[in-house]
């Protein structure tokens, strides 16, 4: 009988698939692997064990755990929420909590939740609603893309919104603290959406966490800013979320590419149109965190954003840190003045046949850099080697860099040796140098001794082969961590530790162990070789322990002028090393 709501939930979900539906996941062996998406690195280390419906990393981070802890990591949440979304997916039920008891995210949920509905009522039923609507059907979004997406409308009033929420039992400290409302200077409160589009923005389990507010009629776009925004909460970081990533992710997986555009209704008329592997940053430059999420379901990114090739921007800054990280990037380049919702309602083959001529970003550079400035005048090979030169610095595959070093020197006709001598001098920006790794991801690991090592390695080897869980059983090795001598004993006895009484961290190691076992590229004849090199090492270590051990001894016994004490140390300390030396004579 199952015990609790955590029990139901594991026996209930396939840990491969609930991983599965973050990253990609290779199968290897037995189990899976992937990049790990806890820190930065180009070979995966991380796996996953079906069996043992675990996950590690054996790499920087060292992380690992059931789907529980992936699921706290991945989504930056507590337990309880790690447990609400786990339950959600496998239609487990948890009793419902007080709401003193609930925690403030699971209160803000509530709330944007709440009002992404309120929101909806208002574009249905009330008369400047249908006005947005109409607005948006003329913009070719369909009735099912409205509802689909959740699109709703803020009413133009100073408190619609927060009187709403007030009557549902949500304080006013609350709804501020979801981003909806703001406190004015004499202290009253006012929403912050008024008179405009809503589109809800969710996370990847499909919760509302933000908006993103749209002004709609003429005279309000010369009247007040165009676009508001959800600002930063507990819930919502513009860094980290990318809109329609929820709905997208599966697709962007299947089809091995994303569809970057700039904006919702561009997103939603993509969508529309069939495309569905589509996500937007909502006007913000791409950041590392996003570029890491995106990493999870591909590597290839086509974009639909307007570049100004020889200008700092943003976006331009966005596609450079892609590169960095490892995309590959192509430009979908439309006809001026377009932009892909445009594209899509006026001619939908012309969009479809945008992405399979889309340039890759390098061609794109030099094309728009080359119509740009003259390359005949001294003046314009200044420009566009200005302009293209810190790109090709970017390009981190030397190959790969040494080709457009010959291209932009055979289009500009100078020597190779003359661009690649120009490339040297260009320094790039300090924060690009460390966009690899965000400074939150460098934590102190706890170090671990080198005899630690060395034993979690033998009894994992222990585990791996019986031929060398009886070698070291013959050496009678004194364990010096106990979680690593009782695990070799259950091995000892062909047993694993009593999952009901044995400590949960014991498992957990173990269950690494196990993992580790599984996944180590070591043939049969190597194990034993291996085995006898982590004793020979434990004996040294052993042997020098002792030694350090007496030589501060004697030095103590000096100090206090104990002669007969000195003596007898003394003579311990030769004989130690005459029968190390007498043990490494006898094995040679």
């Amino acid at each position: 009988m199952i015990s609790s709501p955590i029990e139901e939930i594991k026996n209930r979900l396939d840990i491969i698939e609930v991983i599965g539906g973050y990253i990609k996941l290779q199968k290897a062996g037995v189990n899976y692997r992937a990049i790990c998406p806890f820190h930065s690195e180009k070979r995966p280390s991380f796996f996953v064990s079906p069996s043992r419906q675990i996950w590690h990393c054996f790499g920087g981070c060292s992380e690992g755990g059931d789907i529980f802890k992936f699921v706290m990591k991945i989504e930056g949440v507590e337990f309880g929420d790690a447990l609400r979304i786990l339950a959600q997916k496998a239609g487990v039920e948890l009793k419902k909590q007080p709401p003193e008891l609930k925690t403030e995210r699971q209160r803000l949920y509530e709330i944007c939740e709440l009002a992404a509905k309120f929101f909806e009522k208002q574009l249905e039923e009330s008369k400047v609603g249908n006005e947005a609507k109409k607005y948006l059907l003329s913009r070719g979004i369909t009735e099912e893309s409205l509802k689909r997406w959740r699109v709703g409308y803020a009413p133009d009033t100073w408190e619609g919104l927060s009187d709403f929420l007030t009557s549902r039992g949500y304080q006013k400290e609350e709804t501020e603290k979801a981003g909806l409302i703001l406190k004015s200077e004499k202290g009253s409160f006012y929403d912050r959406f008024r008179g405009r589009i809503v589109f809800p923005i969710f996370d990847l389990n499909y919760q509302v966490i933000g908006f993103g507010g749209r002004v709609f009629r003429e005279k309000d776009k010369k009247e007040i800013a165009k676009y508001v925004n959800t600002p930063q909460t507990l819930l919502y970081d513009k860094s980290r979320i990318l809109y329609g990533l929820n709905k997208a992710k599966v697709e962007i997986r299947k089809k091995d590419f994303c569809i970057l555009v700039e904006g919702y209704i561009d997103l939603i008329m993509v969508s529309q149109a069939g495309f569905e592997n589509v996500v937007a940053t909502s006007g913000t430059a791409l950041t590392p965190f996003q570029l890491k999420i995106l990493k999870r379901y591909t590597e290839n990114l086509l974009t639909a954003f307007d570049m100004d090739v020889a200008g700092d921007t943003a976006t331009k800054r966005g596609i450079d840190l892609a590169q960095i990280h490892g995309f590959n990037v192509k430009v979908i380049t439309l006809p001026q003045g377009m932009d892909p919702a445009d594209m899509v309602l006026k001619d939908p083959k012309g969009w479809a046949d945008s992405l399979g001529q889309a340039k890759s970003i390098m061609d794109f550079y030099f094309e728009s850099t080359f119509f740009k400035f003259d390359k005949e005048n001294p003046e314009g090979k200044q420009e566009i080697s200005k302009v293209l030169l810190p790109v090709i610095k970017r390009i981190p595959n030397k190959i790969v860099q040494s080709h457009w070093i010959g291209q932009l020197a055979k289009k500009i006709g100078v020597k190779d040796e003359d661009v690649a001598e120009e490339l040297k001098k260009i320094k790039l920006d300090s924060h690009a140098e460390i966009y690899g790794l965000e400074p939150e991801e460098i934590k102190e690991l706890p170090l671990k001794t080198r005899r630690e090592l060395l034993e979690e390695r033998l009894v994992m080897l222990a585990l791996k082969s019986s031929q060398a869980k009886e070698i070291i059983q013959e050496k009678e090795i004194t364990y010096c961590f106990p979680q690593i001598k009782e695990i070799f004993n259950n091995i000892k006895n062909s047993r694993e530790p009593d999952s009901k009484k044995a400590p949960s961290e014991l498992i957990d190691f173990y269950n690494r162990l196990c993992l580790q076992s599984e996944i180590e590229e070591i043939e049969e004849k190597e194990i034993v070789s291996e085995v006898e090199c982590c004793l020979k090492e434990i004996n040294s270590l052993e042997f020098k322990d002792k030694l350090n051990n007496l030589s501060r001894d004697i030095k103590r016994a000096e100090e206090e002028k104990d002669s007969k004490k000195i003596g007898d140390l003394t003579k311990q300390f030769n004989l130690l090393i005459q029968n190390e030396k007498a043990k490494t004579e006898k094995e040679n």
